[in-house]
């Protein structure tokens, strides 16, 4: 069922530190897939991600209409490429900025050196319900 390399393999072992079971029923969890800044995210109701940065402010809530999958109780439904009337619905946490990652450029044997750095604006955001 699981293995060491992939799969539900980390999640199976971390149940197993918990003292739960490894049955069936633990791994017929609902969650969605969704698409939001470019990316796409796996979420399930209670979570807490960080996306890229949202207009709306802390407090709000959001609408992910973009709907690739829902798994709920087993049963895959996968849209192409959307889930026609599935939402996920989320609560803005907070907004931040990432970790600094520093730029720099180099070019040998000129003096050039350029050191700048980066941080990238996030959303913190609450699934509240998962819909469709």
């Amino acid at each position: 069922m699981a293995t060491a390399r992939g799969g539900f393999g980390k999640r199976r072992w971390a149940y197993l530190a918990a003292g739960e079971s490894t049955s069936s029923e633990v791994f017929r969890l609902t969650y969605a897939i969704v698409e939001t800044g470019g990316k796409q995210y796996r979420v399930q109701e209670g979570d807490t991600l960080r996306v890229e940065k949202l207009t709306a402010g802390e407090g709000e809530t959001v609408v992910f209409d973009k709907v690739l999958a829902i798994s709920r109780d087993g049963k895959v439904t996968v849209g192409t490429p959307y889930i026609e009337g599935a939402k996920v619905t989320a609560k803005v946490a907070a907004h931040g900025k990432g970790p600094k990652i520093i730029v720099f450029k180099y070019h040998n044997k000129t003096n050039y050196r350029r050191k700048t750095g980066h941080r990238q604006p996030f959303t913190a955001i609450t699934i509240e319900s998962i819909e469709g």
